[in-house]
């Protein structure tokens, strides 16, 4: 071990944890796109290794979560040379203005990417209402 590597072993052990870490794995923030339309808000969310069957959204008091969990492929009889890409999982929140309609949301995963679709409300029509005489 070199001199530098042992004062960066030192130093990062002399460091405190700033909390209690909830969680074993690494979590990443995905990188995303926000596209707006006249009728729809796209959010599109790079999610290597994310399929269906591994991401969870959740929508809680107008905040959007996003949680991807992705898991090592390791062929059998093989072992890693060189790591340069880290596993871990996603996670992202969205807050959502009221002008988003929650009940009409709908998210797809093709190939590690996440696509949100949210359809805007229509705008609120003023409603006639009728009078009769008693």
């Amino acid at each position: 071990m070199s001199e530098s590597t042992t004062n960066i072993q030192k130093k990062e052990a002399a460091i405190p944890e700033k909390g209690e870490r909830t969680r074993e794995r690494r979590v990443y923030s995905p990188q995303v796109d926000i596209i707006e339309r006249k009728s729809e808000i796209v959010v599109v969310a790079d999610m290597p290794g994310v399929d269906e069957k591994s991401v969870d959204i959740t929508l809680e008091k107008n905040v959007l979560t996003i949680y991807g969990t992705v898991e090592a492929e390791m062929p059998e009889n093989q072992r890693l040379s060189v790591l340069e890409y880290g596993i871990g999982d996603y996670q992202r929140s969205f807050a959502l203005s009221d002008e988003v309609d929650k009940e009409k949301i709908q998210a797809s995963v093709k190939n590690g990417v996440l696509k949100l679709v949210m359809p805007k409300k229509e705008e609120v029509k003023a409603k006639k209402i009728q009078v009769t005489a008693q």
